[in-house]
C-alpha cells in the first residue's frame, strides 16, 4: 500500500507510514467481510476495501482520535458501500429468480451477466482464525444469508450486521451513520422483518465440520470422481437443489439432479475433485477432463450440508475469475499411474 499511496519520504516518516499502514491491514479481513456481506460480491468487496484503505491513508492527518481507529475505518467502509450499491440492482441466487425446472423441460438459456449473482468468497478472505470467531462468522457469510441480506435496503442491511452480526451498540452505529438511536432501532426492527420472511436469520450458529460431516465429504468426492450417480443421489437429502450461475437454471431433487448429471452434465464423468473451502462451507474446484491432456476448470463447487446430507450443490462456472481468487491451480497435469506393487 505504501508504494501506491504515499510520497517519497525521510526515514523517520517512512516508518511512520508503515506504523500506520500495519494499523490499517489488522483490520482488512473483517473489513472484507463487512462489504462482502453489503455487497453480495468478492470483487466488489476487495475493491470497496482497498478504497476504504486508501482513503484512511490519505485522511488520517485529519483523524481526531474522537473515535477507535476500528470505529473510523467501518464508517469509511459504509460509506463506500453506500455509493456502490447506489442505484445498483440487487444480487440473487438462482433460486431467487425462478422455479425449479423439472427436467424433462430444462433449457440452459443464456448466462446473465456476473452482476446478477451472489458471488462465492474464500473462507480465508473473511473468517477470523478464532475457532469460537469463526463459528459465529460462518452462518453470517453463508450463500443464503448474504442472498437474504440484498431483500434490504443498502441502510438497513448495514444497520442489521453491525447489529446482528457484529454487535455493536444502538449509539455505536447511530454514530456511524450521522443517525439517532431510534432511527437505528426502527431500521433495524424493519430489517429483522424482512429477514423473517425470507425465512433467513443471521442468529444461528454454524457449527465446524464434525468428523461425520468429513466423512460424507469424502464419500461425495469419490462418488463425483467416479460419477456413481447411485452413491452421489444418496448422500443428498431429498429436497436438495443444484444451481449453476450464471445460469438461472436449477433443480430441486434426486431425480432432476440424476437426470441432469448423467444427460447433459455427463461431460463431467472423469473430473477431478480439489478441496477448498467458501462462504463458511466445504467446497470443490472442479476439473473436467482435457481433450490436450490433463483436467481443466469448469465449476466452483459450493456445498451446503445440514443433518448429515448434502442440502445444495452451487457449482460457479466463472472458473476465470475464482479459481484464481481461491488460489486454485489453472490446469492439473495428468493423474500419475499407481505404482505396480512388488
Amino acid at each position: 500500500m505504501t508504494s501506491d499511496i504515499a510520497n517519497e519520504t525521510t526515514d523517520e516518516t517512512a516508518m511512520d507510514d508503515r506504523d500506520l499502514e500495519r494499523s490499517l491491514e489488522r483490520y482488512r479481513k473483517e473489513l472484507t467481510g463487512y462489504c462482502y456481506r453489503m455487497l453480495g460480491s468478492a470483487f466488489e468487496a476487495e475493491d470497496a476495501v482497498q478504497d476504504t484503505m486508501v482513503r484512511a491513508w490519505r485522511a488520517y492527518g485529519r483523524f481526531e482520535g474522537r473515535s477507535s481507529l476500528r470505529s473510523w475505518l467501518y464508517r469509511i467502509a459504509t460509506n463506500v458501500c453506500l455509493t456502490m450499491l447506489s442505484g445498483s440492482s440487487k444480487r440473487a441466487r438462482p433460486m431467487d429468480l425462478t422455479s425449479a425446472t423439472p427436467h424433462p423441460s430444462a433449457v440452459l438459456g443464456p448466462p446473465l451477466a456476473e452482476t446478477a449473482w451472489i458471488e462465492p468468497m474464500p473462507d480465508s478472505r473473511t473468517l477470523p482464525q478464532d475457532p469460537a470467531e469463526q463459528a459465529e462468522a460462518r452462518e453470517s457469510v453463508r450463500l443464503a444469508f448474504v442472498a437474504a441480506l440484498q431483500h434490504l435496503a443498502p441502510k438497513q442491511r448495514a444497520v442489521l450486521i453491525l447489529r446482528e452480526v457484529l454487535s455493536w451498540r444502538a449509539g455505536e452505529v447511530a454514530e456511524l451513520l450521522d443517525t439517532t438511536v431510534a432511527s437505528v432501532n426502527s431500521a433495524l426492527q424493519r430489517a429483522r422483518a424482512t429477514l423473517a420472511a425470507t425465512g433467513v436469520t443471521a442468529a444461528d450458529t454454524s457449527q465446524p465440520l464434525t468428523d461425520e460431516h468429513k466423512a460424507l465429504l469424502a464419500r461425495y468426492l469419490e462418488a463425483f470422481e467416479s460419477y456413481d450417480m447411485d452413491a452421489l443421489t444418496a448422500l443428498l437429502a431429498e429436497d436438495a437443489t443444484l444451481s449453476m450461475p450464471p445460469f438461472d437454471l436449477w433443480f430441486r431433487g434426486h431425480d432432476d439432479i440424476r437426470a441432469w448429471m448423467v444427460g447433459e452434465g455427463a461431460e463431467c464423468r472423469g473430473s477431478r475433485l480439489i478441496p477448498t473451502s467458501a462462504n463458511g462451507s466445504p467446497a470443490f474446484g472442479q476439473y473436467r477432463p482435457d481433450p490436450k491432456g490433463g483436467h481443466s476448470p469448469w465449476a466452483l463447487q459450493v456445498v451446503e450440508i445440514s443433518e448429515g446430507r448434502i442440502t445444495g450443490l452451487n457449482a460457479f462456472l466463472d472458473t476465470a475469475r475464482f479459481f484464481p481468487l481461491f488460489g486454485l491451480p489453472s490446469h492439473l497435469p495428468e493423474a500419475e499411474p499407481a505404482e505396480e506393487a512388488l
